[in-house]
């Protein structure tokens, strides 16, 4: 695969549950055996998501320290602060999105409504995979 990602915590959620569609599901399966980028911002999400049920936790917080968890930096700030100003996303949006933005990476998120509205982000929503 040519195309670099990044998963948001959301479509990790979905993806481990198996709450996508088998399309959506073996696409991701594709992208997660050649790469596994998320934002310091999901590796919290996930270590500190209380799912449903408890087994589950092992399985975030593994997928989580298995990541390549990408961090913080000047430009993701600054990229960070016009998003917010500009689409008044929700602070950890805003930063996922930046880090997508900056490391020039393309997000997967379920959260249409909210990352639509950044004109410069490379977006998909493997929700919309249909069988």
């Amino acid at each position: 695969m040519g195309e670099r990602y990044l998963i948001d915590t959301s479509a990790v959620i979905k993806y481990l549950n198996g709450n996508f569609t088998a399309a959506a599901l073996e696409y991701m399966d594709q992208i997660l055996d050649d790469q596994c980028n998320i934002s310091f911002v999901s590796e919290i999400e996930l270590r500190v998501w209380n799912p449903a049920n408890p087994s589950d936790k092992e399985v975030y917080d593994n997928f989580a320290v298995n990541s390549n968890v990408i961090g913080i930096s000047q430009e993701v700030i600054d990229k960070t602060v016009q998003i917010r100003m500009s689409h008044r996303l929700k602070l950890p949006d805003a930063i996922i999105a930046a880090t997508a933005i900056v490391n020039n990476l393309t997000l997967l998120a379920d959260n249409d409504k909210d990352f639509l509205k950044v004109p410069d982000l490379s977006y998909q929503n493997p929700g919309k995979f249909v069988d």
